[in-house]
């Protein structure tokens, strides 16, 4: 059975206007649920408000119409004919706000004594308890025939500082709470939000993903050796700038290895090949006997220089590629750092013709243990020394300064020579490159300082190029201390 799982790919743009759409239809609908929920609460303490409003209107009207009666309580009108019917006509005003409520002018025991309507919620002649108990002017209940919920709002008619009976106004709840104009509105304003959200998440897309899909483009070209691309400057977004600027100096870092890689190349073929041409001539005239005696051993001479130039050559390229994969250990011992120069510059001195240089070294003002691999650190340094009498070309002065850091011992090699070119700076530690100051006078793979870097690292240090001008080029090892 396979584990391969296919994975459908989508486009940026379809991929990030669905989620973002999603996430707004998600909105939207808490949005919307929400709202319901508060214009549903408003709408219901308006409408009792405005309750609260007629009952308070018609309790005054009735107040006055029962003094000008000279009628004291409305128990003595049981029939309700001595009840102005414009108390009851005035609620009329008041069906605007969607609801028609039930009005009933009770006495203190809660009989009904006239009411707006034949019948009501209260088909039996007395209110509920519950609502002429109640301490509350509005009142919420629940009818026991219907079991619908209803709100009573529930004012005292007084003569004379006396309460005489009440005005009770009575509604469903569903009445109450029942909207049809506001919720179409909330719907059309939810589903316009949507629409506009839904255009500006496509165009935000777009406009995120085109970028993009432009720098994927490129990678393709970039893929197939075409590094000449095209991408706009034109992005005012700082990430998607930074993306497209930091790929098009990729691609033409790249497009510039590529080029050096073939140079390279060809250099380190020309370098290999120019000892071999040389030995196999030499030894080709020794065995064709066109030079005999004297002549026949500088020969003999001759092509065991250029067989150990070739040999050191190789060692170089089985070195470089060992530390490149690891291959080589490292074996750290405890070292004091000042002994240990010290014998590194005598051992360089007495290998090479250094009469006319100055080779100046500066210790430490007290002994520091390292953990170094000895040999590693001398190859490092026997690097070093020979590049600097190269670049000085034979004379010239050399420095070595010893300092101290937190935590790692800093070496600097400075030397007098005529420098590394600004551009060739950040291609000194490549593999295989040669500056054009060296292409053709000194001969060799380019594999000195990425070799002595590659060895600094191997032992918890590093090395850096510090300065480089017409003066001279300083160089610093660091070594981490114990």
């Amino acid at each position: 059975m396979s584990n391969h799982i296919n994975h459908k790919r989508v486009s940026l743009t379809q991929y990030w206007t669905s989620r973002y759409l999603l996430t707004l239809c998600i909105g939207l609908t808490i949005v919307a649920f929400l709202s319901a929920i508060w214009i549903r609460h408003t709408t219901l303490q308006n409408r009792l408000d405005m309750l609260q409003f007629m009952g308070e209107e018609i309790t005054n009207r009735l107040e006055d119409n029962i003094t000008n009666n000279s009628s004291t309580e409305p128990s003595r009108t049981p029939s309700g004919n001595k009840v102005d019917p414009g108390v009851f006509r005035e609620r009329e005003r008041f069906i605007d706000m969607g609801i028609n409520p039930n009005i009933y002018i009770v006495d203190t025991e809660g009989n009904i004594l006239s009411t707006n309507r034949p019948k009501g919620p209260m088909e039996q002649q007395t209110i509920p308890e519950s609502v002429m108990s109640s301490k509350k002017e509005t009142i919420k209940f629940k009818s026991e025939d219907s079991m619908q919920t209803y709100y009573a709002i529930k004012k005292k008619i007084e003569i004379d500082d006396k309460t005489v009976g009440y005005i009770i106004i009575t509604e469903t709840k569903e009445h109450l709470t029942h909207l049809n104009q506001e919720y179409g509105q909330l719907a059309i304003m939810i589903v316009g939000l949507a629409l506009l959200g839904l255009g500006a998440i496509y165009f935000l897309s777009r406009r995120l993903a085109r970028p993009i899909k432009d720098v994927a483009y490129a990678a393709k070209q970039v893929q197939d050796g075409n590094y000449n691309i095209q991408l706009s400057d034109n992005i005012k977004e700082e990430e998607i700038y930074e993306l497209v600027h930091s790929f098009k100096e990729m691609a033409s870092r790249l497009e510039q290895l590529e080029a050096m890689r073939t140079e390279l190349l060809a250099g380190v073929t020309h370098e290999l090949k120019t000892p071999v041409t040389s030995i196999s001539g030499l030894l080709q005239a020794i065995q064709d006997g066109v030079v005999e005696g004297e002549d026949q051993k500088e020969f003999i001479r001759m092509a065991v220089n250029e067989t150990t130039k070739l040999k050191t050559m190789v060692g170089d390229l089985l070195a470089f590629n060992s530390f490149s994969v690891n291959a080589i250990p490292v074996k750290l011992e405890k070292l004091e750092i000042n002994q240990t120069i010290q014998e590194t510059v005598t051992q360089w001195e007495l290998t090479q013709d250094t009469e006319d240089i100055e080779l100046t070294l500066i210790t430490l003002p007290e002994p520091r243990q390292v953990e170094i691999d000895l040999v590693r650190f001398q190859q490092i340094f026997t690097n070093l020394f020979t590049n600097a009498k190269q670049a000085m070309k034979g004379h010239g002065k050399i420095t070595v300064t010893l300092s101290e850091a937190t935590g790692a011992v800093l070496i600097r090699v400075a030397d007098t020579g005529g420098g590394i070119l600004a551009e060739e700076q950040t291609l000194i530690f490549e593999r295989f490159y040669r500056g054009e100051n060296k292409k053709y006078e000194v001969h060799g793979l380019g594999l000195g300082l990425p070799l002595s870097k590659m060895m600094a690292q191997s032992i918890g240090g590093d090395l850096r190029l510090i300065k480089s001008s017409e003066s001279g080029t300083i160089f610093e090892v660091m070594i981490p201390k114990l």
